[in-house]
């Protein structure tokens, strides 16, 4: 059974992380990364029969070769001289500076301490599932994606000062679209450079939005970075990258002749504020001319990296630079910096991006869109606010899906929204009152309206109908809802309920034109459902769940933008997040094996650890099994209904007799109560007590000649007209805990029958029930609750809203001055009968 995308890459990560020990993140990685990349080439290259493979594999330097080397008392020095030395003297691209040293004790131990974390380590990626030489799809670079979630992982765990090689993905995705790099403007010669390229992950969201293999390079000053950032072309399938190390500022490497490299496309995620940019570098004599519009801070190297991008940047070449705040508005030579720029019109867009995304930093950063084209032509800045886009993930911030396609589309639209998105003219930023400071809130408040209160509503009473209209677009979806809630207060700009409180969420849900609009979105989804159900149908083994998706979601998108009052953001969110938990793994598993063998259960294998078992779906016998794709809830809810509902009978009639003896429990346990007595150490009732406890009695008052025979009956006797005794509730009570014990092995009984049918079902389900099953009742049923959900939303915003208004204004106050004075009065009544005077 092929892994769960999502559960290799935890696996890989718990496993690693499990390993390191002491090590630091920072450090181990390396050693992580560099084993998965040798797995990945040796799967890929090492029996390869091209003339010019990208990667070449010399004899004895395979991931093979490096098993065999487990246990060795040598194996340190074996893995760098036998396998790595024997990579780098095959390949020209390759250096020793890329690779960790695995003969190190100071980091991996002495002696036998090493041997064993370092075969511990390699058996981590001797799993079957990592075997990718023949099981990876074109376009689903899934040991690529498994390494930029490594970086990841290990990015957060290396803090602040060690986690700056890895840009967040879902940043660089938005700066691969928002630069204009696609298909249809791309060829293999179109070129894309990273002067500060960390890992890579900037060029490879570049090179994947082009759809095609275009000429990456890429600088980098340290070495072990640009170690990893080779590693992750070749892992991406970009083995002809070039990733070069040296310092750009003072040593900039990609040059023609004597002047530097201009490129089509330039991304970068510079260091923020470098104070030592000018080291080795005198800017007013720059052999490369980047400093002419001035030499920035000494101490603030931000606009350092982005003049060296300008200069890197053909005529007609597009960039996109993060960088922090400070350079929107910063001012003495940054700011001479800032007014070039913007008279330049290179500057195309500023896209201000929420706080604590990036790993080296918690502050916020914003992302510079350059445009050499047409720049003379240019009238403005776009400028989005985007800060408040994100959603918590454990200790950083991060962009959602719904985040990253609406800035997207806002700028490549230039739309502009109301507290999100403005065209800012230039004459606008040149103004005196601005002086060319682009700040980001000069131009855009994106604070929320603050709630007013209405003092004269609360003199008078009514509700304000500013505050109703701000429900316009509601209301223009259905008028009559406004009108059978609301009516004049009496007087010019307040209105009142026509209803009460309680009648303020039927009136609504019940009014024709309400239900009028749920249709409307409803008949939207179901038109887009009824057309992409045969796509999903047509799915199947070999095909690329990445394509797949991406054609869901933008018709998806697209449909609900026509949609009244949902945000089709938020929809579209509903199925990125439902293909992230399952969808994706559900996808690639039909991709592998087809629908007919993804569906049938696997029988999950005991591990003695417990570490990675699987939660089994059912249970036959002492056999655990998993089904991931068709849960046996899709296939009872098709055809055993009936059986299902028998067992949740019994269950609820299970429940009944708890909540009886509960209430018995509760009425007469304690001391002074008929069964305090029968309770046991921990207070508790059970079978054992209570038969102990009536055992007790018979013992005390065998002398009794009409003692009732201690018999459990077998329908629960009441106690009857008499006062009841302790004999007759722990009888009662008796009685009720053996008809819960009965009526449980029936649920047992009823529930393992309905086991075993289910299974027999699996292996003789056709095609077409299988994708029914998976398609229409999993995957659709699933995105049909969620708009659901979403409608659910509206209404509910609308009537919590007005019932909060209602509330606020009530009462008003001469109202709530009339009650105080006659609870007053009251009061004084009181005291002077009491022979008390209040003053």
């Amino acid at each position: 059974m092929p892994i769960k995308k999502s559960d290799l890459y935890s696996s890989l990560w718990a496993s690693c992380d499990e390993l390191r020990g002491g090590m630091d993140a920072s450090l181990y990685k390396d050693y992580v990364l560099f084993m998965l990349f040798i797995k990945y080439v040796s799967d890929k290259y090492a029996d390869s029969d091209d003339f010019a493979p990208a990667v070449v594999i010399p004899p004895g330097a395979s991931f093979k070769d490096m098993v065999a080397l487990k246990g060795k008392s040598d194996i340190g020095d074996k893995v760098n001289t036998q396998i790595i030395q024997a990579l780098i003297d095959a390949n020209a691209r390759l250096a020793r500076s890329d690779f960790p040293d695995f003969n190190d004790p100071n980091k991996l131990g002495q002696g036998d301490e090493m041997v064993q974390r370092l075969g511990n380590l390699i058996g981590i990626f001797q799993k079957p599932e990592l075997d990718f030489s023949n099981n990876r799809a074109e376009h689903d670079d899934i040991l690529g994606d498994a390494y930029e979630y490594l970086m990841r992982h290990f990015a957060t765990e290396s803090g602040k000062s060690k986690g700056q090689f890895y840009t967040p993905a879902e940043v660089s995705r938005v700066i691969a679209k928002v630069i204009g790099i696609s298909p249809e403007n791309t060829v293999a010669a179109t070129t894309a450079y990273d002067p500060t390229c960390g890992s890579g992950s900037l060029l490879l969201k570049l090179a994947a939005e082009a759809g095609k293999h275009i000429t990456l390079e890429g600088q980098e000053k340290d070495v072990t970075t640009a170690g990893l950032a080779r590693m992750n072309m070749i892992l991406h399938d970009f083995p002809t990258a070039n990733i070069v190390t040296a310092n750009t500022l003072a040593n900039p490497k990609f040059k023609d002749g004597e002047q530097l490299r201009t490129y089509d496309y330039v991304v970068a995620n510079p260091p923020f504020s470098d104070k030592a940019w000018s080291t080795g570098l005198n800017p007013t004599n720059d052999p490369f001319q980047r400093f002419q519009w001035g030499a920035p801070p000494a101490k603030q190297g931000d606009y350092a990296y982005l003049l060296h991008i300008i200069r890197s940047m053909k005529s007609t070449g597009k960039a996109a630079c993060i960088l922090p705040h400070g350079v929107l508005f910063r001012g003495n030579a940054e700011a001479v910096i800032r007014e070039k720029l913007v008279r330049s019109g290179y500057l195309k867009g500023i896209i201000g991006l929420p706080a604590n995304l990036f790993y080296g930093t918690g502050i916020p950063a914003c992302i510079l869109v350059l445009d050499k084209e047409n720049a003379t032509a240019r009238k403005g800045v776009f400028v989005i606010d985007a800060s408040k886009s994100f959603i918590k993930d454990g200790n950083k911030n991060r962009l959602r899906e719904q985040d990253i396609h609406r800035i997207v589309d806002t700028f490549n639209r230039q739309a502009e929204i109301p507290r999100y998105s403005r065209m800012v003219l230039f004459a606008e930023i040149a103004d005196a009152k601005n002086d060319f400071n682009l700040n980001i809130p000069r131009y855009i408040d994106s604070s929320e309206p603050e709630d007013l209160q209405d003092i004269d509503a609360h003199l008078r009473g009514g509700i304000p109908q500013r505050d109703i209209d701000a429900f316009a677009a509601d209301w223009q979806q259905y008028p009559g809802v406004r009108a059978a809630l609301f009516e004049s207060a009496g007087r010019p700009g307040y209105l009142r309920l026509k209803v009460e409180l309680v009648e303020i969420k039927p009136t609504i849900f019940g009014h024709v034109e309400f239900a009028d609009f749920q249709r409307k979105v409803t008949k939207l989804f179901s038109k887009w459902r009824t057309a992409l159900t045969p796509r999903l149908k047509e799915f199947g083994k070999d095909h690329h769940p990445k394509e797949l998706i991406h054609q869901l979601s933008e018709t998806l998108l697209a449909a609900m933008q026509a949609a009244p009052l949902i945000d089709a953001y938020d929809v579209y969110q509903h199925l990125m997040d439902y293909w992230a938990a399952t969808m994706q793994d559900d996808c690639y598993l039909i991709a592998a094996d087809g629908w007919h063998d993804a569906a049938q259960p696997r029988l999950i294998a005991e591990d003695k650890t417990k570490k990675t078992k699987a939660r089994p779906d059912f249970t036959l016998g002492k056999k655990k099994y998993q089904a991931q794709l068709i849960p046996p809830a899709l296939i009872i809810r098709r055809w055993f209904g009936e059986e299902q509902a028998a067992i949740e009978k019994l269950e609820a009639d299970v429940a009944t007799l708890q909540q009886q003896m509960e209430e018995m429990a509760e009425e007469h346990g304690g001391e002074e109560g008929l069964l305090g007595d029968a309770a046991n150490d921990k207070g508790k009732l059970t079978k054992a007590s209570v038969t102990a406890r009536l055992k007790a009695l018979d013992e005390e008052e065998s002398t009794s000649i009409n003692r009732p025979t201690l018999k459990v009956a077998e329908e629960p006797q009441p106690f009857g007209a008499n006062e009841p005794t302790e004999f007759s509730a722990l009888m009662e009570w008796l009685n009720l805990n053996s008809r819960e014990s009965d009526l449980e092995s029936q649920v047992k009984e009823a529930q393992e029958a309905l086991t075993a049918k289910v299974a027999a079902r699996y292996p003789k389900l056709t095609e077409d029930e299988i994708k029914m099953l998976v398609v229409e009742d999993k995957w659709l049923g699933t995105l049909a609750a969620a708009v659901q959900r979403e409608l659910d939303r509206v209404s509910q915003t609308l009537t919590g809203r007005i019932r909060q208004l209602a509330h606020r204004y009530a009462v008003p106050l001469p109202q709530l001055t009339a009650e105080v004075a006659a609870l007053a009065s009251r009061v004084d009544e009181h005291l002077k009968k009491m022979g008390a005077v209040w003053k």
